[in-house]
């Protein structure tokens, strides 16, 4: 019958509903699933370390009641479904597990997109050229702040030392206690073998500054590319992906592509000084809408009242300020 030719309500055909299979808002438990952590990522698959042992190694997709959600190296899964890691075999990622920390950027200081660069990473290791290409003080300082933020303890590591002092670089950053390390060429890494121990530690840099080539010597089997400094200073991207790499004994080390600019739009300045627990109760005083920058932009922040060591620690912190406000592509 046709609309128009309906009676009453008799004559209008109601579906029994026993046609299709009812939907259901409930889904498995995975009681079974064995927890693992993401170590690569590529194209919509993620390989996985079952217990954190990077010789149980698999190979995993998404769950769909997952959705979207964001996935990336670093991060606590649990994992079901064929977990041999035999090749061809594909497991299933159900749960991904509360992250410790992020390290996070944005494109530029106008993108409101953050990017979560690595999860649940416990230190950010800054590697640095001292030359060739020229080290830059406005990319170190955004990283220091995207450390901080996120809850990562920033090292600073400066190659290529044969080339260049490192004392007068490493002098910028006096007053934020940062650990700096070196690995020239010429170098002995202990030091840096050490700090990475038991870790898990994110490396960034620009391109060209010796990174892959330091990895390659901390974890010999790790055979990352490497590339040459162009004519103009800039760097040739030659780790395509992050990955993080075992260490001979405990740690983990995660190799990061290239980055050319650390941009921090989804930060403030309260968030920068409530990363320095020495200054997080002192800008409780200050007035609503404080920048923390002092005169005369400030005239009123309670920051200005303290002395001695911490003194210096709010001039080196105003410096990851005024580095907010400056290029994003130092």
């Amino acid at each position: 019958m046709r609309p128009g030719d309906y009676r009453d309500e008799s004559d209008v055909r109601v579906r029994s509903g026993r046609g299709s299979r009812p939907r259901t808002k409930i889904r498995p438990e995975h009681l079974d699933a064995e927890a693992g952590m993401v170590v690569t990522v590529d194209r919509g698959r993620w390989g996985c370390a079952l217990g954190g042992d990077p010789d149980r190694h698999v190979t995993a997709m998404r769950a769909r009641e997952l959705g979207r959600t964001p996935i990336v190296v670093g991060d606590e899964v649990d994992i079901v479904g064929d977990l041999t890691g035999q090749p061809d075999t594909l497991a299933r990622i159900v749960r991904r597990g509360p992250r410790r920390t992020v390290l996070r950027r944005t494109a530029d200081d106008t993108d409101p997109t953050e990017r979560v660069v690595v999860a649940n990473a416990d230190q950010l290791m800054i590697v640095v050229a001292l030359a060739d290409p020229p080290p830059r003080t406005g990319f170190v300082e955004r990283s220091l702040i995207a450390a901080y933020v996120g809850g990562l303890t920033p090292i600073l590591c400066l190659t290529k030392s044969d080339l260049a002092p490192p004392e007068p670089f490493a002098a910028q950053f006096a007053g934020l206690d940062l650990q700096v390390v070196t690995a020239g060429r010429d170098d002995d890494l202990d030091m840096v073998v050490d700090l990475l121990a038991g870790k898990s530690t994110v490396l960034v840099g620009h391109s060209g500054v010796g990174k892959s080539t330091m990895v390659n010597r901390i974890v010999p089997q790790a055979h990352r590319a490497v590339g040459v400094v162009s004519g103009v200073g800039k760097g040739k991207h030659t780790s395509t992906q992050s990955i993080a790499l075992p260490l001979h004994g405990s740690g983990w080390v995660v190799d990061t592509p290239g980055i050319r600019s650390f941009g921090l739009a989804h930060i403030a300045p309260a968030d920068v000084m409530m990363a320095f627990s020495d200054l997080a109760e002192a800008i409780e005083e200050c007035p609503r809408g404080c920048g923390h920058m002092g005169a005369p932009a400030d005239p009123e922040c309670a920051l200005d009242t303290l002395t001695g060591h911490a003194a210096d620690r709010v001039a080196a912190a105003r410096r990851l300020l005024t580095a907010m406000a400056a290029d994003p592509h130092p």
